[in-house]
């Protein structure tokens, strides 16, 4: 696993290269978009073709609530994958700017992947998905997910269905978690994308602030551990981030949570909980950072807080929508 070095300044947070600077136009870079209903598996393929965690992984759905941008080269193709949150039927106000996050990776993209869990198949939110797509100017490919784990026949008519109005440039068949098809994938996809010098430099593998990330996997760790307990309506910030003389990292995060019922299921009893979500966090970041990492959670109620614009900004949602 390459590391993420931290700075004393804004940590991992560095900013795309020039295209100016590079004029050796023998390279191909471009952005390829990652779609779906939630669960299909786009973060588990983000996390696979990067080669290191850069989207959080858990059972619940619409755990990736913003884009996420993981960045692989694969030879002279240096490939930006957006990984999106899924695609649902919106119901609040975060659900909607999530939605909208998600097509709006699909619209910036030089190329958009579809995701389609296959052991689910075509649900309400994939069918409502294959509707707004039907007429999209979008180079599209299908990328069927878990083809391990259904029978051929039933791959094949599942493909005929999902094809039967959208018109797909590729299918795919793939398994995110152990990596079946993801070759056959990034082959096609070096074949799709432009020549163009790349964007970010070679040792790069995401965009997204370190203090971010650090967020992030905090909040996936809250979900692991907590299960059916945990409440959607709680978020993680990073509030204070200090490298110290013998380069460890001293960090600070605020959970979020809307009633006070909800943070004692965060504490839980003595503090168990809390201290074991600390425990792993702090052992991930400190693996993905390369040094100790000191890391001091607290668990504070802010009512509503998924209508607060601050928290949409901090997850780089538009609280407009």
């Amino acid at each position: 696993m390459k590391c993420m070095t931290p700075s004393d300044e804004d940590p991992a947070e560095v900013t795309a290269m020039d295209p100016e600077q590079k004029t050796d136009f023998s390279t191909k870079c471009g952005f390829v978009a990652l779609i779906g209903a939630p669960n299909a598996g786009k973060s588990t393929l983000t996390n696979r073709l990067v080669g290191t965690k850069v989207s959080i992984v858990t059972r619940k759905v619409q755990t990736t609530r913003a884009r996420i941008r993981g960045i692989a080269i694969f030879d002279e193709t240096q490939i930006v994958f957006v990984d999106t949150p899924g695609i649902f039927a919106p119901k609040r106000r975060l659900d909607r700017a999530m939605v909208d996050a998600a097509w709006g990776g699909a619209a910036d993209a030089d190329l958009v992947v579809l995701l389609v869990d296959a052991q689910r198949g075509i649900t309400e939110d994939v069918a409502n998905i294959l509707k707004k797509l039907k007429d999209t100017k979008y180079t599209l490919a299908l990328a069927i997910n878990k083809m391990d784990l259904v029978r051929r026949e039933d791959l094949l008519k599942l493909t005929k269905d999902l094809t039967a109005d959208v018109k797909f440039d590729e299918v795919l068949y793939i398994s995110a978690e152990k990596g079946q098809g993801t070759g056959e994938l990034v082959d096609y996809l070096k074949t799709r994308l432009p020549l163009s010098p790349w964007l970010y430099p070679e040792d790069q593998l995401t965009d997204a602030p370190m203090r971010h990330t650090a967020a992030e996997i905090t909040r996936e760790k809250l979900f692991l551990r907590l299960h059916d307990e945990l409440p959607y309506a709680t978020t993680v910030e990073t509030i204070d981030w200090k490298v110290k003389k013998d380069k460890s990292v001293r960090v600070e995060q605020v959970i979020f949570v809307e009633r006070d019922s909800q943070k004692k299921i965060v504490l839980g009893k003595n503090g168990d909980a809390v201290k074991s979500i600390s425990m792993s966090s702090r052992k991930e970041l400190s693996e993905i950072l390369g040094v100790p990492v000191h890391l001091f959670l607290f668990v504070k109620v802010r009512e509503r807080w998924g209508d607060d614009p601050a928290r949409f900004r901090e997850m780089g949602l538009d609280y407009t929508k």
